[in-house]
């Protein structure tokens, strides 16, 4: 009767942690969607407002990297156990695109 009582007790406990678990998820999830949509308002204040392009692009280029990581950690689950190699393939590609446009922004300027 112990053994029964014991594995009944399990399920409840692991739907309370799943429940959990998924709740605080989504609470990133919103959280990250907030923070993705105030920085594209940035970005179109930025353009509206006709800022000098020399300020303009970095910035511009900064928010969009920032949306970057946080669709991939929280919308691809990047962050999640088991996604080591498409992290590493992924990192491995970004790493080659910026070598080859700083090479080529160094050929193009020398």
């Amino acid at each position: 009767m112990a053994t029964h009582e014991s594995t009944s007790a399990n399920p409840k406990v692991n739907y309370e942690y799943r429940r959990r678990k998924a709740r605080d998820e989504m609470r990133m999830q919103v959280t990250s969607f907030a923070t993705m949509i105030f920085m594209t308002f940035i970005a179109f204040i930025v353009v509206i407002a006709d800022f000098d392009k020399y300020y303009a692009f970095p910035v511009l280029l900064l928010l969009a990297g920032a949306q970057v990581v946080l669709q991939l950690y929280y919308f691809m689950h990047m962050s999640h156990k088991g996604h080591g190699t498409a992290a590493l393939f992924l990192y491995s590609g970004a790493l080659i695109a910026f070598i080859t446009v700083l090479t080529f922004l160094t050929i193009v300027w020398w």
